[in-house]
């Protein structure tokens, strides 16, 4: 049984804009770097019984929140995880969401060009997720340590939409940065312990 908290990278100026970002890599902003300190001081004061693992896609945006986590929290640099990594969004990328919505129409519908599909993200979330726990549980094993992934918004949607059966996050709600949301990993089996609400 592993316990997971999944953290959406900090805030870029692409965010920021309502820009797609996809694989495209953005860096974080100053107010990003600020969430990932936030985020730090949230898990501080709930994980402070057990030692913490911190790992993160690649991308500079969840790289750069995940050294601020870990340093923040005192504990080895983030093991990277490419598959991690978020959606692409093929010919969305780049594209404000005013843009979007006229050129391929409602977020939650839209077929776009060259976009990663969600099953596939889905599977690919899940696989990432396994290995790091694994590698975890290898790193860690036998004391009890919390595994801490700093990853994107798509990506910790379709997680919590398989461990939720569907029913979380609302349609329309966007996840904030800097969000935690917390899982239980037991048996290749996940299980939605939290979820921190998004923006709209």
């Amino acid at each position: 049984m592993t316990a997971l908290t999944l953290i959406r990278h900090g805030e870029t100026d692409w965010n920021r804009a309502r820009r797609i970002q996809g694989a495209t890599d953005i860096p974080l902003n100053d107010t990003g770097r600020a969430q990932a300190r936030d985020a730090a001081a949230a898990l501080r004061s709930r994980a402070a019984d057990h030692p913490v693992t911190v790992v993160s896609s690649d991308l500079s945006r969840a790289r750069e929140t995940a050294e601020i986590l870990a340093a923040e929290l005192g504990v080895a640099a983030p093991r990277l995880y490419p598959e991690l990594r978020e959606r692409s969004y093929g010919e969305a990328e780049g594209v404000d969401s005013a843009e979007f919505f006229r050129r391929w129409g409602d977020w939650h519908i839209a077929e776009v060009p060259g976009a990663e599909p969600l099953p596939v993200l889905r599977a690919r979330a899940l696989s990432a997720l396994r290995r790091a726990v694994r590698d975890h549980r290898a790193a860690t094993a036998p004391r009890t340590a919390a595994l801490v992934v700093v990853t994107h918004g798509a990506l910790i949607r379709e997680v919590i939409r398989h461990a939720s059966a569907g029913e979380l996050p609302p349609v329309g709600e966007r996840l904030a940065n800097g969000s935690a949301h917390e899982l239980l990993f037991e048996r290749d089996r996940l299980r939605l312990l939290s979820f921190a609400g998004a923006v709209a």
